[in-house]
């Protein structure tokens, strides 16, 4: 499929031509199809799906089945698959391509979540080169004309550090882009993205984007991130939650950039949101009422959204009681009830409401596989271990 831009494209993923060099981080309980809608209805770019399990959606699974629909609206189609079998994924690969399900599909190599590390998937999983490359090839072969990328962390920890050896072979084998996210899984989100290493990756793979992700809390992140490091766009994941907008602000500043305004300063060459707490219930609202249509459940999509709570308010004066009341909500008229109480004219306040969001969690030793950085070649016994990896959590 391919998606003309309106302006010759900043951004080329195979076919895809996008006009903002952006994509939305597969992000497990987020990024359903509910959250992409809100984010597009503020900006542009590529909304990629929450990470889907190979083997889940190889059984047709309900859950995973309901988590690869898109709505009409969306039309370029997006899903990240998690595997570590080669079969397996390229079987979920066949799937999607067969039924016509994706336009584009993402190979998630980044979980840093301990309950796949240790079975040796996530970013564990590339210091196994050689399977790696029969994921990667496989997955390659099996989406034919759909353009099959990767997103990667830099490795397992500072002295095993997989992302330039595996760069490689994904760019041998054929993937339309690569996504660094510029931490270790040791690292998990911990401390600052290395984005020297973004610009490492960018000087050693030549023939296709090469994508930053880590530390993208505002559009001047963005655009300093290409800036500093010269990769072809941004992957931003926990900066935008609770703040849909920020796509608005990505659109406003590639634009000014493209334009060569001063984007220096973050808003002298560009606009940038600054919602007022009205703003921001009405978002919290229509977040619910998309929630609501995907899971087809008041309850359940208000259930779903009290995690948002602490990430839409973020910085702003609404009390504990309020937000306490918003986290028991049961129904959009319950909500209705309680955002009615907020005083929208309230201001943007400002830098409480920037900076970094979601769990960051601390530097770790890795959970591995019982001798699983003796080698890099795959043996009997880790292909044991990895059959127990395929769960759903989080991508890197």
């Amino acid at each position: 499929m391919t998606v003309l831009a309106s302006a010759p494209p900043a951004l080329m993923i195979g076919p895809i031509a996008l006009d903002v060099p952006v994509v939305l981080a597969p992000m497990a309980g987020i990024t359903n199809t509910a959250f992409r809608r809100l984010c597009r209805e503020f900006g542009a770019g590529l909304y990629v799906s929450e990470m889907i399990t190979s083997r889940a959606l190889v059984e047709r699974t309900p859950a995973s089945m309901r988590l690869i629909q898109h709505h009409e609206s969306e039309t370029i189609r997006s899903i990240q698959l998690y595997g570590v079998d080669p079969k397996t994924v390229a079987e979920a690969v066949t799937l999607l391509v067969a039924e016509d399900r994706a336009d584009h599909i993402d190979l998630n190599f980044g979980c840093p979540v301990p309950k796949v590390t240790r079975k040796g998937g996530g970013a564990a999983l590339p210091w196994k080169l050689g399977l790696f490359r029969e994921i990667v090839e496989g997955a390659v072969t099996a989406a034919g004309d759909i353009p099959l990328t990767v997103k990667m962390r830099k490795g397992i920890d500072s002295t095993h550090l997989t992302f330039l050896e595996a760069g490689k072979v994904a760019e041998g084998a054929g993937v339309a882009s690569i996504a660094l996210h510029a931490r270790t899984a040791a690292e998990f989100y911990s401390g600052h993205a290395d984005w020297a290493a973004i610009a490492t990756l960018k000087e050693t793979i030549t023939s296709v984007p090469v994508l930053g992700n880590g530390d993208i809390w505002s559009a001047a992140d963005a655009i300093r991130m290409m800036e500093e490091t010269g990769c072809d766009g941004v992957v931003v994941g926990r900066g935008c939650l609770g703040r849909p907008w920020l796509f608005g602000d990505l659109v406003s500043a590639f634009r000014a950039r493209a334009t060569g305004a001063d984007t220096g300063t973050g808003s002298a060459g560009f606009d940038v949101a600054q919602p007022s707490l009205g703003t921001v219930a009405a978002a919290l609202r229509r977040h619910t009422e998309l929630l609501t249509e995907f899971l087809d459940s008041e309850e359940w999509a208000c259930r779903d959204i009290r995690k948002h709570i602490t990430w839409y308010f973020k910085g702003y004066p609404v009390g504990h009681e309020i937000r306490a009341a918003l986290g028991l909500v049961e129904s959009l008229q319950q909500m209705d009830d309680l955002l009615g109480q907020l005083d929208g004219t309230l201001p943007y306040p400002g830098v409480d409401a920037e900076g970094p969001r979601g769990r960051a969690g601390t530097p770790k030793r890795p959970s591995l596989p019982d001798r699983w950085l003796d080698t890099r070649e795959i043996g009997d016994a880790h292909r044991a271990d990895l059959a127990g990896a395929e769960l759903s959590h989080s991508g890197g």
